[in-house]
Parts: structure tokens; C-alpha cells; sequence
């Protein structure tokens, strides 16, 4: 935890240009998302195409309430974190009955429908045009008005959201989700209420996708729905896959990778959901714990190359 911060901080002083600012702000925005996604699926075994839904309710709520009612920024994303938690409970008390491909297509279609209702819903969210005029972020009349000022206050709500994540996976909640995660029979039987389980996960997740949300959305100061399909919910989903399920640092670094990826394939967008279900694919045949399990394997094995040196 500490060298992350410590990281965060010195990083700006090192990027001789300026414009990776943004990227990197870009990534602390989805690393929340993708930190939030690796309790659902790395933890509790479930999982989601479609979590850019909440990342979009995030976003929207807290913009519309700012661009058009003229409220605070922070209430509004109070409010839309308690609407965004709202939704997930809703749909996630049946979704989460279904397993397997069953619950993946269900997610799917949980996104496709929220996407389509921002873009019907013009006469609030802007529709396709898109909405403008979201204000910025100030703390205490300190204005958030600068990509370096963004930047650290983002970096600072990643490192406080792991740190929760940390805690809630050495709980009893969190054992109860790798409980799941190994067998959902074996751990209803050892007294542990699956269904509640990985509701609250799934509610859980879907606030940090708004919090991320509502961030993106104060930053960008600009929404239209075409941030918010289902090539986004499958770039998050490499993500998680990418840096290691179950290893919540390993989500940042996929987040981190993925995005740095895009920045030098951007030539070639119309291959990005080839490329990146070319790295999903490659990840789950060859190396299914991600770069975070093989770091830890490669870890492992120099203590023991160093003993037979010796020996």
C-alpha cells in the first residue's frame, strides 16, 4: 500500500509528457472499477458483462443532477452511488440465482438495456448528443480545475477503496466469498448464505462502478453513451483476467496495462475487441492467475533456484 502511494505521488514528476496525466487519471478510474469487479469475480466467482451499466448510472446521476438541477457535486454522487446500489439489488436478487453462461448472458443484457435507456431518455441524459455542462470538483473552494490536482485526489479515493477492498476480503464476509468461489454446495452446507452473499458483493461492486462513475463523469465534464457499451464491460473483464483474479493489486496492474495498450493500438480501433478477446483467451489457456500469479510463481522459484546453486 505503501509503495503504491508513494508511486502515485512521484509518478507525475517522471512523465515528461504531459498528456499521459490524463491516461493515468484515466486508469485510477478504472482501477476503482476494476477493484470492484475482482471482489465479484475473483472472489465470489461471479460473473459480469455488464458492469459498465453501473459505471454508466454512476456517471449519469451525478451529471444530470449537477448539469441540470445545480446540485453539488458531492451530493450527487451520494445520491448516485444510493440509486446505483439501489438498481444492482434489484436486479441482482434474480440475476444472481442463475450460474455459469446463464449469469454472464444475463449481465450482458443488463447493460445493453441501461445503454439503450440513456440513449431513449434524451430529454435527461442528452442522448446520443451527449450531456454537457457537468461541473468540476472542489474541496472546500479548493477547485479540482487542473489534470495534476485530478490526478492526486484520484489516486487518493484508489488507494482508500483498495484498502476497504483488503479489509472486506480477510472478513468474514470475504471468506465466505472464496468459500463460494471454491463450491457453492460445500459452503451452503458450512452455514453460509450464498444467495445474500453475493448480492451484497454484486451491490457492493456496482458502487465502486459508481463512484467511478460519478469521478469520470466531473472529470470528462461530457457523457454520451458510447462510453458505456459492452466493449467497455469486456475490456474490464481482461482486466481482471489480465492482472489476476482474486489479487486486488493485480487488478490496477491489468487496468494500468490495458490502458497504456490502447493508447499505442489506437490506430487500430475497429481490432480492439479482437485484440483484447485475443488477450482474454491467451490469459485463461496460459496463464489463468494473470500477471499477478505469475509474478507470485516466479517469486517462489528463486529462493528454490538459489538453493540448488548452493547445494
Amino acid at each position: 500500500m505503501v509503495l503504491v502511494a508513494i508511486a502515485a505521488a512521484l509518478l507525475p514528476k517522471a512523465l515528461t509528457n504531459q498528456y499521459y496525466l490524463t491516461v493515468f487519471i484515466i486508469i485510477g478510474i478504472q482501477a476503482i472499477l476494476v477493484v470492484g469487479l475482482n471482489l465479484l469475480m475473483g472472489y465470489a466467482g461471479q460473473i459480469s458483462l455488464g458492469h459498465a451499466a453501473f459505471y454508466a448510472l454512476g456517471a449519469y446521476f451525478s451529471g444530470v443532477l449537477t448539469a441540470i438541477h445545480h446540485w453539488n457535486p458531492w451530493s450527487a454522487a451520494l445520491v448516485a452511488a444510493v440509486a446505483t446500489a439501489l438498481m444492482a439489488l434489484i436486479v441482482g436478487i434474480p440475476t444472481l440465482k442463475l450460474e455459469g453462461h446463464y449469469l454472464a448472458m444475463a449481465t450482458l443484457g443488463i447493460g445493453i438495456i441501461i445503454q439503450k435507456l440513456i440513449e431513449e431518455f434524451s430529454g435527461i441524459t442528452g442522448g446520443n448528443n451527449g450531456l454537457t455542462n457537468i461541473p468540476g470538483i472542489s474541496l472546500r473552494g479548493f477547485e479540482l480545475n487542473t489534470d495534476l490536482r485530478f490526478y492526486y485526489f484520484v489516486w487518493v479515493i484508489v488507494i482508500v477503496l483498495t484498502a476497504l477492498s483488503i479489509h472486506l476480503i480477510h472478513s468474514r464476509v470475504g471468506r465466505a466469498c472464496r468459500a463460494i468461489h471454491s463450491s457453492r454446495l460445500a459452503a451452503h452446507h458450512m452455514g453460509v448464505n450464498v444467495q445474500k452473499i453475493k448480492v451484497q458483493i454484486f451491490v457492493l461492486s456496482a458502487v465502486y462502478a459508481s463512484i467511478a462513475g460519478s469521478l469520470y463523469g466531473h472529470y470528462q465534464r461530457y457523457l454520451d453513451p458510447g462510453s458505456f457499451g459492452f466493449g467497455l464491460s469486456i475490456q474490464l473483464v481482461v482486466m481482471v483476467v489480465l492482472g489476476g483474479l482474486g489479487n486486488v493489486w493485480g487488478g490496477i496492474l491489468g487496468a494500468a496495462i490495458i490502458n497504456l495498450l490502447t493508447e499505442y493500438i489506437s490506430k487500430f480501433t475497429e481490432y480492439g475487441p479482437v485484440i483484447f478477446g485475443l488477450i482474454l483467451i491467451v490469459m485463461v489457456l496460459f496463464m489463468p492467475k494473470g500477471i499477478a500469479g505469475l509474478a507470485g510463481r516466479l517469486g517462489n522459484l528463486i529462493p528454490r533456484l538459489r538453493e540448488g546453486k548452493a547445494s
